[in-house]
């Protein structure tokens, strides 16, 4: 018997061997050396699968999702066979010790590593660098692996990477041309960046409002591991980037998280240090803004950081830069592989430490404010729940009277009187942390130079009256049954209007040629008061539909939207149905800008926002065909945010004012409005700013950059008036806080409709510079002028930022479907 099972080991040792002796490296395996080319996405997905092939018992790959372009997404898991053998119960334990999961955890020492490649797909040498980092762990440094589980995503962005590598491919030189002004350094609109709806996913880590995102946080939440890396590409005159991370840092990240974030850094920079490699540290990258992939993980516990390798799109296979230097794919690829390695083998060293400070971070005793409790439109609060349910947060629902502390709408101390339909979130859970970065009124901030927007302040962007509370509110477990019923034959039926899951409903209607009217003005039916903006879907108007009941009826349940039956055209207070104050709403046939000139970014929050989250079609129109585009052909023409000098020219923008004086609705966003501002016959114009922009020339060097920021807003939250019985702004009340990215600011209308500005020009959340908050006040935030018999629509602020201020984006609904309705058409 004895014999028999060492025949078995030796057979399984010989067997190990066997495969760990066919694992190819990355230059045997694609048949290039590594950096010398570009690998297309499906390459790198096969060399993972054969790493995990050859070596099954330290490497797991695992398909966690697909992208838009199905292309999937995969994680390998690596770490020696007995961590291997034990994958679950070394994740299961790591979140019972933090509370995360019920149960009894043991003492860990092992640290759980996650490596994250290419979020930004044109920041393409860091994937090249996923293949030489595994394959480095399992030849070279597979004793790290012993108390280590790494997790590698070799390519975050799979969609933007292929974009970017496809361009590459087909357009460099051989050999490739190093001047930097050669095409095969200079990417062409939309560039390889964003993913495929041309979002940034490197900050969209918190709002998750792509599938990539949506479908990590998933596994992420799973493992919650203890130091995740971000590998990025800046630009070819800058060397390379690492922790620790400069300022601001957010006030809730540990004293040991900075600490171990510098240890890090001595780590990378020792081998630095010995190939003579520049690099520097705690510059630019900042700790403060919660949607990055960096900063999440560091709200969730970990060492999140970033590296950051100079090159980016424009560097190519090779370039020279503004040193003299030829910057090439495999000198930036190296320097990522051996940051990688640092940062396991750091961790490897420290992996007792790491696992009782991971431990504390989750301790939530100290915070200020314990519950916060939210208030309004039950759909809004719903959306907001869906968000939470992302990152696995808990609420409640009240069950005690009253709540006092901050209010968010006053800026102040206030008080609230509760229902069970309200929302509670308690600080003093696992997550606690993160709880406090979503919901604080205002992050603190230690430096004001900051490298995105300091403000995001959930109950803001989600339109919901809060209170902030130093103690906790009483609360009980929420349980949402809440089935509506299908309506049976009227003569029509009546749906409020307040929500984006009101405008769904809309969108549904329309696309199945289901007929729907709007009221202008409130009116009160069957004892039932309606608002401006409540929808009116009548048996009359659709009779063209043999099945319209039936059509009704699954919208209804689709989107569990609630209707009240009216049995008659006869209301109790006018308007009545058939009245001028209750018009028809037109299919519209919508078109946005795209390419040159547009905001790529801009241009995808819209594509983004019509397909997936409005679900109703728009039609994409390349800036260079504009000249020879029939705009006749739609209702509604969408200008993102962008540059339009030369894209807007005279005959372009009479051609365009052409189309509104016959009836367009044009709708212009953040940057478009400069190309309307100004303009004979435009009532836009610029507020005439004091002191903004205008430099102190005795102003030392040193000191300009600091002294600039008093001109700087950097994402802050005000409070503005609304005309709410103005079409644009039905749905809300008289308030609205708006996000402002930028000092920019235009003067009322004077001859249009100011639906909403700003008064007070009080800072309710985030950092505006002491010479822009003065200049903002009376100023345009969204308005419409009429033009002939059409109309232009101004955002000066973007309800559509990263789609994750959601209750601005009514307003753009609002735009499209309710202002400027003109002769329905068939």
């Amino acid at each position: 018997m004895r014999r028999h099972f060492f025949i078995l080991f030796i057979s399984l040792y010989s067997f190990f061997q066997l495969n760990a002796q066919n694992l190819q490296s990355p230059d045997d395996f694609l048949g290039y050396e590594i950096g010398t080319q570009f690998s297309r996405h499906h390459q790198v997905v096969d060399y993972f699968e054969h790493v995990a092939d050859a070596m099954p018992a330290n490497v797991k790959l695992e398909k966690y999702g697909q992208t838009n372009e199905r292309r999937s997404l995969y994680l390998a898991y690596i770490s020696s066979e007995e961590n291997l053998k034990n994958l679950e119960t070394i994740r299961t334990n790591n979140l019972k010790q933090t509370g995360l999961l019920d149960g009894t955890s043991n003492d860990s020492d092992i640290s759980i590593v996650w490596l994250s490649y290419n979020v930004h797909g044109n920041e393409a040498s860091s994937t090249e660098a996923s293949m030489l980092t595994i394959y480095k762990l399992l030849t070279e440094q597979k004793q790290l692996l012993n108390n280590t589980v790494v997790i590698i995503d070799p390519c975050i962005n799979p969609d933007g990477r292929d974009r970017y590598v496809n361009w590459f491919n087909e357009t460099a030189s051989k050999p490739y041309d190093i001047d930097i002004q050669a095409s095969e350094h200079n990417e062409p609109w939309p560039g390889g960046r964003p993913n495929h709806y041309l979002f940034d996913l490197n900050r969209d880590w918190v709002w998750a409002t792509q599938v990539e995102t949506q479908q990590r946080l998933k596994v992420y939440n799973k493992w919650m591991p203890h130091i995740h890396v971000d590998f990025h590409e800046q630009g070819i005159n800058e060397p390379y980037y690492f922790a620790p991370a400069a300022e601001p840092y957010h006030e809730i990240i540990t004293d040991w998280q900075r600490d171990f974030q510098t240890q890090i850094g001595i780590n990378h920079a020792k081998y630095f240090d010995a190939n003579g490699w520049l690099f520097f540290t705690r510059e630019r990258f900042d700790l403060l803004y919660p949607s990055y992939g960096d900063t999440y993980p560091t709200y969730m516990g970990a060492i999140g950081m970033t590296y950051e390798q100079g090159g980016h799109g424009m560097a190519g296979l090779g370039v020279l830069n503004d040193e003299g230097h030829v910057l090439t794919l495999v000198e930036r690829l190296t320097h990522h592989t051996t940051t990688g390695l640092s940062t396991v083998e750091i961790a490897s060293k420290n992996a007792n430490k790491i696992n009782t400070e991971f431990v504390k971070f989750f301790n939530n005793n100290g915070l200020k404010y314990k519950s916060y409790v939210l208030q309004g439109e039950a759909d809004k609060l719903n959306r907001l729940k869906a968000l939470l349910d992302q990152h696995e947060i808990k609420y409640e629902r009240p069950s005690g009277g009253k709540a006092s502390g901050y209010d968010y709408s006053k800026g102040g101390q206030g008080s609230m009187s509760l229902s069970s339909n309200d929302l509670v979130i308690h600080s003093n859970q696992p997550k606690g942390k993160m709880v406090k970065v979503l919901f604080e009124p205002s992050a603190k901030l230690s430096d004001s130079l900051t490298y995105d927007i300091t403000a995001w302040s959930l109950p803001y962007a989600y339109g919901l009256k809060a209170i902030a509370s130093t103690s906790k509110v009483s609360s009980e477990i929420l349980i949402d049954n809440n089935t509506l019923e299908q309506v049976s034959e009227a003569y029509g039926y009546v749906s409020k209007w307040n929500s984006m899951k009101d405008a769904q409903f809309l969108a549904t209607l329309l696309k199945h040629d289901i007929r729907v009217r709007f009221t202008e003005k409130p009116f009160k039916s069957n004892g039932s008061t309606f608002d401006r903006g409540s929808l009116i879907i009548t048996k009359g108007d659709n009779s063209h539909l043999d099945n319209f009941m039936t059509l009704l009826n699954k919208a209804i349940k689709v989107h569990n939207q609630k209707l009240t039956p009216i049995v008659s055209g006869f209301s109790q207070t006018t308007p009545d149905i058939g009245s001028p104050d209750i018009k028809l709403i037109n299919n519209q046939k919508v078109a946005v800008l795209s390419g040159d000139g547009t905001s790529s970014l801009s241009y995808g929050e819209i594509w983004n926002f019509f397909e997936n989250q409005l679900n109703y079609p728009i039609t994409s129109i390349n800036t260079k065909n504009l000249s020879r585009t029939n705009l006749s052909k739609y209702n509604v023409l969408i200008v993102p945010n962008g540059y339009y000098g030369s894209v807007l020219n005279d005959n372009s923008f009479n051609k365009i004012n052409d189309w509104v004086r016959a009836g367009g609705t044009l709708i212009a966003i953040d940057g478009a409005l400069r190309s309307i501002a100004g303009k004979d016959g435009m009532s836009l114009k610029y507020k005439a700013s004091e002191g903004i922009g205008e430099s102190n020339n005795l102003t030392p060097y040193a000191e300009r950059e600091r002294e600039y920021t008093n001109n700087m807003i950097t994402g802050a939250i005000f409070k503005t008036k609304v005309d709410n019985t103005h079409p644009m702004a039905f749905g809300y009340g008289n308030e609205y806080f708006t996000l402002k990215l930028g000092s920019t600011a235009y003067d009322l209308l004077s001859s249009g409709y100011n639906v909403a500005h700003i008064g007070d020009t009080k800072v309710y959340s985030g950092f505006a510079g002491k010479n822009t908050i003065n200049n903002l006040k009376n100023t345009l935030v969204f308005g419409e002028e009429q033009k002939g018999s059409g109309s232009i629509i101004y955002f000066a602020d973007n309800v559509l930022f990263r789609n994750f201020w959601d209750n601005g984006k009514l307003f753009l609904v609002n735009s499209v479907f309710f202002v400027n309705i003109n002769a329905f058409e068939f």
